[in-house]
């Protein structure tokens, strides 16, 4: 997918895959921004996030921590 967000200063291919991974049982997300966002029980859990992540990023707003097994 060839593509360019805002802040990019030039436009790239983006290769999309699964963000959701699983690590000792637990579920986790990744970011563009390079981070690992979890962990959650169930990987419905941790796709539900991953959108609510996506939303709150679109909009511009600054990401709440997910609601994950630490909070």
């Amino acid at each position: 997918m060839l593509s360019k967000r805002d802040q990019d200063p030039q436009t790239a291919v983006h290769f999309r895959s699964d963000r959701v991974s699983r690590v000792n049982g637990l579920y986790f997300f990744s970011t563009r921004e390079n981070t690992l966002e979890g962990p959650f029980f169930t990987k419905e859990d941790a796709e539900r996030e991953t959108e609510a992540y996506i939303r709150r990023m679109q909009a511009g707003r600054t990401p709440a921590p997910p609601a994950s097994l630490n909070g």
